[in-house]
């Protein structure tokens, strides 16, 4: 009986070990190029370049995209993070009726005022200087520009 276990076992890990084998075979892919080979990961997507040298194949890992696609995402992500955080804050403060950065009224109309002086001065100036620019209009009054 111990010896039907024992080559039951025995079977199991030779069926086993060869399926190891059979997926560690697929899992590289290898290319031929100009100057040596592509090999690579198809469970990692990690590719490396693959060159003789002195009758010895030499890998060296490529510039790998993919990692910095990923690091791309990850920094996007902790971006998107940090903004749904800020809004979530503004958000609450707002709920909380927590004073924002918009001016109040006062603030607004205070700044209207100014920018209508402003204005009116301007448009002022501009009517002296087609005045000046055009024949046979009178001429300004002194000492305005």
């Amino acid at each position: 009986m111990q010896n039907l276990f024992a080559v039951i076992l025995a079977l199991g890990a030779l069926i086993f070990s060869g399926e190891v084998r059979a997926q560690a075979a697929q899992r590289f892919q290898l290319e031929q190029t100009e100057s040596g080979y592509l090999r690579m990961d198809t469970q990692t997507g990690a590719i490396s370049i693959c060159k003789d040298r002195s009758g010895q194949i030499v890998c060296t890992l490529a510039a790998d995209e993919h990692a910095a696609y990923e690091n791309e995402l990850e920094a996007l992500r902790e971006r998107v993070a940090d903004l749904e955080a800020r809004v979530a804050a503004l958000e609450g403060a707002s709920a909380r009726g927590e004073s924002s950065e918009l001016p109040t009224d006062e603030e607004f109309e205070q700044t209207l005022g100014l920018m209508e002086r402003f204005f009116r001065r301007f448009m002022d100036i501009v009517k002296g200087l087609e005045e000046e620019t055009q024949p046979g209009q009178h001429s300004p009054e002194p000492g305005r520009t």
